[in-house]
């Protein structure tokens, strides 16, 4: 049995929790036995009857102005303990340096398995919202570095992570696979969602659609998006933002600050993956200046769909993107990002066909990106036996 270990799972949605779930779908599908260990969510029991494979979730309570994350108290269940001590796993893959990698490090040292760890976040930044003290900051870093160092093998989405991991303190190897996305559509299918959705949205034929989709919380520049927004608001344009966060209250306010309420609208998160994905047909623009992303799969999803993004040149989120090819890329100056975004606007030609090269280029499918995985398993656990004189 192979366990997906992650501090956050569906019906909480972001990148890690989509990540997980296409590797406990996409495995099983493959004819894997797989076990998702994570905490427990409201309304989590719509997604563990729905899913193919079993999930086991423990106890949790809230992040204070974290919402929705959770953190998890595996320990203070006796219920997940109790069936905790019956799992039998073949390998351990951890998405997260939490609890649930906590229990994936158990699972591997009481099993005498290898253990795999993804390093996916920019986790200092996370800390560093929450927590004013540097010193603290550093020793929680400290620690998730010891959790990498830990692991069998640790992994990254793409190349450009590398630098993050290397400055928070890992000296060890790292191995790059990438994310995937669950968004391929036939061309022609996608013509008809983008009709359909732009006039469910109310949009004029001349207006510009504009998307957003990730947590609502500062550290995405929101407020660079809004701010740039603010520059150009003279031009027919919408911009849609999907997700939640703890700045939703606070975004809502700087919206109407600066006079957007007619071109910006909330549209909270959105669970339906089939709806999302008529959103992202929609929208001609996709834009993303985070610099707090490492991989983000909202990108991947967007160039599937034949929406390029707007990136900033520094991100390491634009490590996909050849600028004017398969994406844009901005300076990090919301002057500069709002004069793109005008001249986009005024040259539809250019999106479309930048759209096309991204479907082409940036979106890879998850069954094949399992299919990897697999194989990389496979050396693992061989080379783990080997390591350890294990004979099968």
């Amino acid at each position: 049995m192979i366990g997906i270990f992650n501090d956050n799972f569906p019906p909480i949605l972001d990148g890690v929790a989509l990540t997980a779930q296409n590797y406990a779908y996409w495995l099983h599908q493959k004819g894997h036995d797989v076990r998702v260990i994570t905490p427990y969510a409201p309304f989590a029991d719509e997604v563990i009857n729905a899913a193919p494979y079993k999930i086991n979730r423990y106890t949790s309570i809230p992040i204070p102005f974290r919402h929705p994350y959770r953190y998890g108290l595996p320990y203070w269940d006796p219920a997940f303990m109790r069936n905790w001590k019956k799992m039998d796993f073949e390998l351990v893959h951890a998405h997260c340096p939490f609890t649930s990698g906590d229990l994936a490090y158990s699972a591997a040292q009481k099993q005498h398995i290898p253990m795999v760890a993804t390093f996916h976040s920019k986790y200092r930044q996370d800390f560093e919202h929450n927590v004013k003290s540097k010193r603290i900051v550093d020793w929680m870093v400290k620690h998730i570095i010891e959790f990498f160092d830990k692991a069998d093998e640790v992994w990254i989405p793409q190349a450009a992570v590398e630098p993050t991991l290397r400055e928070y303190g890992y000296k060890g190897h790292v191995e790059v696979v990438e994310n995937g996305n669950d968004f391929y559509t036939p061309v022609e299918k996608i013509e008809e969602m983008r009709k359909e959705m732009r006039e469910e949205l109310g949009l004029l034929p001349n207006e510009t659609m504009l998307l957003f989709v990730g947590q609502h919380i500062w550290e995405k520049n929101i407020g660079f998006i809004l701010d740039s927004l603010a520059l150009i608001k003279d031009k027919p344009f919408h911009m849609f933002m999907v997700g939640t966060g703890y700045a939703v209250r606070e975004i809502r306010q700087r919206v109407k600050h600066l006079g957007l309420q007619d071109h910006v609208t909330l549209l909270g998160n959105i669970h339906d993956r089939e709806r999302l994905k008529k959103i992202d047909a929609a929208a001609d623009l996709f834009l993303f200046p985070s610099l707090y992303d490492n991989a983000p799969l909202v990108v991947r999803e967007a160039a599937a769909m034949h929406t390029p993004a707007l990136l900033l040149k520094e991100a390491t989120a634009a490590e996909v993107v050849q600028a004017d090819v398969n994406g844009f890329l901005s300076p990090n100056d919301t002057k500069e990002y709002a004069k793109q975004i005008t001249y986009l606007m005024e040259h539809p030609e250019i999106l479309q066909r930048v759209g096309d090269k991204a479907s082409s280029t940036i979106s890879r499918s998850w069954e094949n990106v399992i299919d990897e995985v697999i194989l990389r398993y496979r050396d693992i656990q061989e080379s783990y036996r080997i390591k350890h004189g294990i004979v099968v």
